[in-house]
């Protein structure tokens, strides 16, 4: 690249050469914003940049030739030429002035734009031809530079100046390297709501509410350690709401080097008064006057065009409506995103409008009546008023005028550019010229953020959603999944939730408010007394989300009457007031609820909320409904555990004997452990029961087999030894009768260890104890001297031979001797070829004697767990007697 500075006619020149490869575009924009912010003319720079970017774009790709750039003051005016090396190359030629305006769809053409450009922002242009090169000059009038002014506009009249309020409020909050606020000044607290003494020390972050998605672009502390920044955002007042500010930031160290960012803030409506202005305006017509100037179009150009695209969405788009507000004097500013069917446009920024038109509203692109007609083309509004619903994002917003501009990637509606005035009439076709051009530039930059954050957010969903399948397939307790649920929803998906159940309740058909949660936890109590004041959503099944005012409707009727009923009483703002204007400010944004059907029946609802002015996009309701089908799914596994639980658990604890008897002189212990989860009976049984006066039976068995199956065959066989012996019968006939019975089962029935006896308490204090143990592990009796010996003979198990010949064996046990009886789940308690065995019991229970018969099963049972690390694989069951004694005379 070649330059050069001289002076002949022209006053001043400069010239470069680009080479003809695609940087040189960029290249071509620097040289020409640098000479004239050189020479002192930055009111002219954007529109320059504008027509040579354009003009070079042309020459080096389209045309394949360098192109020469050359800058001539002269006068009062700029004289720009660009040419190149392709002389034969045929021109478009367009409508001229005279003969009418450009028709619109002209716009959509990339040929030729460039003299399109120049025809509407220079005030002369043309083309020069000689034998081997082409010459395309423009020339750009200069504005009157008043000596000492740096920026100026015109004389405006009263009706158009910028409105605010009758006392302008300046917020000034210094903020420290930290990103704590040191200082906030009384404007500030008038504005937030928050006094001085509790702002000062809290994160700046905390009362900001940045527009860009956390974690995914520039955030507030980024932005504060920027040089300079200025923009839109809103900050938390002290009620909870947001207020839209427009700010300047400006970075600044004290007197010992340490860094600042100094915040002036002022109402978003009112922001001409920190806005810094970018050009002289100038108004005028075509002819003898002036044209308004845009401002700082290369803002839209300069990373967009010369490289890689920036994945940064939410920053580029607000970026974009702040530049484009700026770029054509309005008042506001947004930009949608098209759905993938070109259905319908999705706020994705938005400066200077209502709340409750930010982000995530949608409108749609064409459907009849109300339409957004200006959707797929360059369309000028000189006056809403006169066309009433032409942009309905705009209905109700005060906006007059405004100027719309597609964004198209490959011929496809990607997206939709607009900014409104307030005045009538504001904007003109070269209006919609130059924010076409800007949005021309930027449609292919968003349109590959889009796509990227889309991919972001789709590997981010599969990951979620894994993630909560593994949660939620962890758990079958209710309360627990009710809680996951809640929890993996706020606050990824939602600020708030709340869990509604079906099965529940008086009338299942009626949801019942399950499980309340939200992002703050100072917010949930009110959340969920606002919840159980108003009537709960209808159970449909309808696949997707669907809205329900109701919570918001409810929490603004409570705060107005709060208010109305502190200013009747003339009280100031109440503490009721106070909670109900926190809780609109919880609710007051989008509501929507997702049903949770599970086997074809709806069992509840999944209620998402955003706090006030806040909206759910599109991907976040697809995810959630993903989310609610499988917290539907085990929900309802949940449930049917639960009921499957209960009604095991009723039916096993009918297996299990009542309390055991008071036993005159002797004192009963017993511990009974079922193998298996959620098992309370199992193979193993004991029974100790009255039969008649001053006799009584007990009985521990062992069935074949754990779980529900050996359950059977153990009440089966409780409830056969109580009625048997309770008619008389001896002992052997109680275990032959109880054999037959067993064997009468079939294949059902399954052999049986049984000891069972019969013991009478005698006056002397001993107890006679009349036995038969038929296969099971003998009785240990251990005596006051520590002497463990056998208390019974085996005999044949039952369940297995038809004729069984049992024997009666009686023993009397003296007082402090103690009769331990067990299953053989303690007996053949294994660590790996070890085995606990008859004589490991005798050498356990040699140590426990003066031990009461409740330590003795304690201890017994502890030493059997101790024996192996693994937990047990059977049933164990320990039952322990031990004679007390005469019991002591009564005085008469």
């Amino acid at each position: 690249m070649k330059e050069e500075a001289l002076v002949g006619e022209a006053t001043a020149r400069a010239a470069a050469t680009f080479e003809p490869v695609g940087r040189s575009v960029a290249g071509a924009r620097a040289f020409v914003r640098d000479t004239l912010q050189g020479w002192g003319f930055g009111e002219v720079v954007d529109d320059a940049v504008v027509l040579v970017s354009e003009l070079v774009t042309n020459a080096v790709v389209h045309a394949g030739t360098a192109a020469l750039v050359e800058l001539l003051r002269q006068g009062e005016q700029v004289r720009i030429e660009v040419g190149d090396r392709y002389p034969r190359r045929a021109l478009p030629i367009y409508p001229g002035a005279d003969e009418g305006p450009a028709p619109t769809a002209e716009l959509e053409r990339e040929g030729g734009r460039g003299l399109l450009l120049c025809a509407a922002l220079a005030s002369r242009w043309g083309v020069d031809y000689t034998a081997t090169d082409k010459r395309v000059w423009f020339t750009l009038d200069l504005p009157a530079r008043p000596t000492g002014t740096r920026a100026a506009g015109p004389v405006t009249p009263d009706a158009q100046l910028p409105e605010a309020e009758e006392q302008v409020h300046v917020a000034v909050v210094q903020v420290d390297g930290e990103g704590l606020v040191s200082a906030w000044n009384q404007d500030a607290e008038l504005l937030f709501q928050h006094p001085a003494v509790k702002a000062v020390g809290r994160p700046f972050a905390e009362l900001a509410a940045w527009p860009q998605t956390p974690g995914t672009s520039l955030g507030v502390d980024e932005a504060l350690r920027l040089s300079r920044w200025e923009g839109s955002y809103a900050m938390r007042r002290g009620d909870g709401r947001l207020l839209g500010v427009y700010g300047a930031h400006l970075r600044v160290r004290d007197t010992h080097g340490n860094p600042s960012t100094v915040c002036l803030l002022v109402r978003e409506e009112e922001r001409a008064v920190l806005q810094t202005p970018s050009r002289a305006a100038k108004g005028g017509g075509a002819e003898g006057g002036t044209r308004a100037d845009g401002p700082a179009l290369d803002a839209f150009l300069g990373p967009l065009t010369g490289g890689q695209a920036p994945d940064d969405l939410d920053g580029l788009l607000q970026r974009t409506v702040e530049r484009a507000r700026d770029l054509l004097d309005g008042d506001a500013a947004y930009l949608l995103l098209a759905t993938d069917d070109e259905t319908e446009l999705e706020v994705r920024a938005s400066c200077g409008l209502p709340s409750g038109r930010q982000r995530f509203a949608r409108v749609p692109v064409e459907s009849g009546v109300g339409r957004y007609d200006s959707a797929r083309l360059p369309t000028v509004h000189d006056d809403l008023a006169d066309s009433p619903g032409a942009v309905p994002l705009l209905g109700g917003t005060g906006l007059r005028s405004v100027v719309t501009v597609p964004l198209k990637v490959e011929g496809r509606l990607t997206g939709s550019l607009g900014v409104a005035a307030q005045s009538p009439g504001q904007y003109r076709n070269d209006d919609a010229l130059r924010l076409q051009f800007a949005a021309d530039r930027i449609a292919l930059a968003v349109e590959s953020a889009r796509l990227t954050e889309l991919e972001r957010l789709r590997r981010g969903s599969l990951s979620f959603l894994v993630e909560a399948s593994d949660l939620l397939a962890g758990t079958l307790e209710r309360d627990q999944t009710l809680a996951l649920v809640a929890q993996m929803t706020v606050p990824t998906l939602a600020s708030w939730c709340a869990v509604y159940t079906t099965y529940t309740g008086v009338d299942p058909s009626v949801p019942e408010l399950a499980y309340v949660l939200h992002e703050d936890e100072e917010q949930i109590d009110g959340l969920r007394a606002l919840l159980e004041r108003i009537a709960p959503p209808e159970p449909l099944n309808t696949p997707g989300a669907r809205e329900w005012p109701a919570p918001t409707d409810a929490a603004q009727d409570a705060a107005l009457r709060a208010t109305l009923r502190a200013r009747t009483q003339g009280a100031g703002e109440t503490a009721a007031q106070r909670t109900a204007l926190a809780t609109v400010a919880t609710v007051g944004g989008d509501t929507v609820v997702l049903p949770l059907v599970a086997r074809n029946r709806v069992i509840g609802m999944l209620t998402l909320g955003k706090p006030a002015e806040e909206k759910f996009r599109r991907e976040i309701l697809e995810l959630a409904e993903d989310l609610s089908r499988r917290a539907a799914l085990a929900l309802d596994n949940a449930r049917l555990y639960f009921e499957r639980t209960a009604t095991s658990r009723a039916l096993q604890r009918s297996l299990l004997p009542p309390a055991v008897p008071r036993v005159p002189g002797v004192e009963v212990e017993v511990i009974y452990r079922a193998a298996g989860e959620g098992n309370e009976v199992g193979g193993d049984f004991y029974d100790i029961f009255p039969i008649r006066e001053g006799t009584y039976g007990f009985a521990i068995g062992d069935v074949c087999g754990t779980g529900p199956e050996a359950a059977s065959v153990t009440g089966l066989a409780r409830h056969s030894l109580r009625l048997l012996a309770r008619e008389g019968l001896s002992a052997p006939e109680v275990l032959q009768r109880l054999n037959a019975a067993i064997l009468d089962e079939g294949d059902r029935g399954r052999f049986l260890t049984l000891l069972y006896g019969e013991m009478t308490p005698r006056e002397d204090g001993t107890v006679e104890l009349r036995t038969v143990c038929a296969g099971h592990p003998l009785p240990l009796r251990l005596r006051p001297d520590g002497t463990v010996t056998p208390a019974a003979s085996p005999q044949p198990l039952l369940g297995v031979l038809d004729e069984l010949d049992l024997e009666t064996e009686t023993l009397v046990l003296d007082p402090g001797d103690v009769l331990l009886c067990v299953t053989d789940g303690i007996t053949e308690r294994r660590d790996g070829p070890r085995m606990l065995g008859d004589d490991g019991l005798a050498s356990v229970l040699t140590t426990c004697t003066g031990l009461t018969a409740g330590a003795v099963a304690t201890r017994v049972l502890r030493a059997v767990e101790r024996f192996a690390a693994d937990p047990a694989s059977d049933d164990m069951a320990i039952l322990a007697l031990r004679v007390l004694g005469a019991p002591a005379p009564q005085a008469r």
